[in-house]
């Protein structure tokens, strides 16, 4: 009898698993085919008068490309649109990763103060032309955004192992580096002069222009090592979404796993950060819409927040050009008008339904 009641029962809950990974796929999928075409409206806004047929044959064979095609789409549109999408990727799964290891929904790579870390690293190659690595040539000021945000990282990652792995301690401790390093730039900035403080400002504010082939192949490289990575823990990185205990007796070393996301999390946030700026609530924002959508499985919330990410960075990218034909605004600025209203009507509209 016990049988026959479950062997039915068993059926079903393997047809609604299918029914599942099913939906899953469809919508990795569907937000991969909206990001190509968000893709292709980035090349094709501003003046230049191409259609979005000629960009996409363009793209696929370089060979019948004029001249003035070359120039514009891949010389110079299509590294800034592709590299939207790779750092949009990486600040979503570097969000999505940080609230699952801090069980916090308000963590980002902003909160433990790697953005701000980047920032006074920027600030002192813009204002005092410190390198702290020699021999880089113009790209002194990235390469000291990156070294600042990659050290408070280290920082972060050896004061946690020290005091003992809790998301509490990791919180804090990232608050207590966001101020220090704010008010260490807000010195910098009260002794810039105005050309130097015109830049810093423009560097904080975040900007795509900046972007080459080659940084492209850079982020390229560190999201499609970490990111197949992260999919690979997704069982624990689910487990630890139950609770510690739940996933320390479900065989997951919690304080190993939070300690190696980190890392990643923080090589993420470090290498888009010293390239493009400071850019606020893609990571924030991202994760929440993809938790929305496919819940806290990691085999589709992690995939989804990075497409989430790219999307929303992509579609920023448009419409800093669009607003005002012939002026490309700072891609940051746009962020956050967009991302702070989002992020209210998200956190209103759900009332911690996923963070009970």
């Amino acid at each position: 009898m016990s049988d026959l009641t479950r062997g039915p029962n068993a059926g079903a809950l393997v047809q609604a698993y299918r029914l599942r990974s099913g939906r899953r796929f469809l919508l990795v999928l569907g937000a991969v085919a909206c990001l190509a075409a968000l893709v292709i409206f980035d090349i094709i806004t501003g003046p230049a008068n191409l259609s979005f047929s000629r960009a996409l044959q363009v793209i696929l064979d370089p060979s019948i490309a004029t001249p003035k095609e070359d120039v514009i789409i891949w010389k110079l549109r299509l590294p800034v649109a592709l590299m939207a999408v790779l750092v949009g990727a990486m600040l979503g799964v570097a969000g999505a990763e940080m609230q699952t290891i801090l069980n916090n929904p308000l963590a980002d790579p902003f909160t433990l103060g790697l953005s701000s870390a980047a920032s006074f690293g920027a600030a002192l190659a813009i204002v005092l032309g410190w390198s702290v690595v020699p021999g880089v040539g113009g790209l002194f000021v990235t390469m000291n955004a990156f070294v600042f945000a990659l050290g408070t990282s280290c920082a972060l990652f050896l004061f946690t192992r020290m005091r003992g792995v809790s998301p509490e301690a990791m919180i804090l401790v990232g608050i207590a580096m966001l101020f220090t390093f704010n008010a260490l730039l807000a010195f910098l900035q009260y002794g810039a002069s105005e050309m130097q403080l015109a830049q810093l400002i423009f560097w904080q504010l975040g900007s795509l222009s900046r972007a080459t082939w080659e940084k492209v192949a850079i982020c390229a490289g560190v999201l499609g090592v970490i990111l197949p990575w992260f999919l690979h823990q997704s069982w624990a990185l689910t487990a630890l979404r139950m609770g510690e205990d739940k996933a320390a007796a479900l065989g997951v070393n919690v304080g190993l796993l939070r300690l190696t996301v980190l890392g990643g999390v923080s090589l993420l946030a470090a290498v888009a950060v010293s390239f493009v700026g400071a850019i606020a609530f893609v990571g924030l924002v991202g994760p929440h819409i993809a938790r929305m959508i496919v819940g806290e499985d990691q085999r589709g919330f992690l995939p989804l927040s990075a497409l989430c990410g790219a999307l929303i960075l992509s579609g920023t990218s448009i419409a800093s050009k669009a607003i005002t034909p012939g002026i490309v605004y700072p891609i940051g600025m746009i962020t956050s008008l967009i991302g702070i209203p989002f992020f209210i009507l998200l956190i209103l509209g759900q009332r911690k339904r996923h963070w009970q």
